[in-house]
């Protein structure tokens, strides 16, 4: 392994979900550092926790840095196995549960998972990922008024995983609509959006990027050109300038940051989750 490469794991007896989002988080803080993760779910019994154990002390007698070891064991039992590793083991429940139990004035039920604390909030989360799913990519357009916010941007400008990930995470009702070159041939916004002006959030992003994403799809197109590109992000962003639509460059940013500048830019609440 290169010397500025560092091993992690995320381990849970779990979904693993928590505590890879906090350990890519948490990594993330040391950009001169480049990390090869292991997610390791469903640690749920002695035996899988040895068995992780011993995985990591083989990595630390055969690389020269201390493996790093971020992990949510609920039961004690399995978390002493995990936390005697030869490792910087990292364990936020070990952190956080006691001061919370402390404050709370009581004691935790030392579960770990994910569970369904409000169905009807459930139920609405799949209906707006529903939604984006059958309003992706200007697919269907006759129900934009049910919309909570419409994306819109040229092609492969990150419109749908951002949809996706506000009705999940958010539960909004979010569509998407692609700029094409025949609605760049007009001033006016292209015909299906014009009525929802108030729901429109452009993304944009830069040329060589989006050249790099294209070449994936259609390598050594015309699409793919870097003056094709160029063409369509300036043409995108011209638009959004002269109908007063806010917009985000998405070049350096993940999915889960643009999800919350959009609802941050535009005003939107997330529903709530209630315990």
């Amino acid at each position: 392994m290169e010397e500025n490469t560092r091993k992690a794991y995320f381990i849970s007896n779990g979904t693993a979900i928590t505590v890879e989002t906090l350990g890519h988080s948490l990594l993330a803080q040391f950009p001169d550092l480049h990390f090869k993760t292991k997610t390791i779910p469903f640690v749920d019994t002695v035996e899988k926790a040895k068995m992780v154990s011993q995985e990591v002390e083989r990595d630390s007698s055969e690389e020269n840095s201390l493996p790093i070891v971020i992990s949510t064991m609920a039961s004690p039992e399995l978390k002493t196995i995990i936390s005697q590793c030869k490792a910087l083991v990292l364990d936020p429940f070990s952190d956080f549960l006691p001061r919370l139990e402390k404050t709370l004035g009581m004691s935790s039920s030392h579960q770990s998972g994910h569970r369904i604390a409000n169905p009807s909030l459930y139920e609405s989360r799949i209906d707006a990922i529903d939604f984006s799913l059958i309003h992706d990519d200007g697919g269907k357009t006759r129900n934009y008024n049910e919309s909570d916010i419409i994306l819109i941007g040229v092609s492969r400008t990150g419109k749908t995983p951002s949809c996706l990930y506000l009705a999940l995470q958010f539960g909004l009702k979010a569509a998407n609509y692609p700029i094409t070159e025949e609605d760049m041939e007009s001033d006016r916004l292209p015909e299906p959006i014009r009525p929802f002006k108030n729901r429109l959030y452009g993304l944009t992003t830069d040329a060589n990027r989006l050249v790099n994403i294209r070449q994936e799809r259609r390598a050594n197109s015309r699409y793919a050109s870097l003056e094709q590109c160029r063409f369509e992000l300036s043409a995108a962003e011209e638009m959004y300038y002269k109908n007063n639509i806010k917009f985000l460059n998405t070049t350096t940013i993940s999915v889960e940051e643009i999800a919350a500048r959009i609802v941050e830019d535009t005003g939107l609440h997330r529903m709530e989750q209630t315990s």
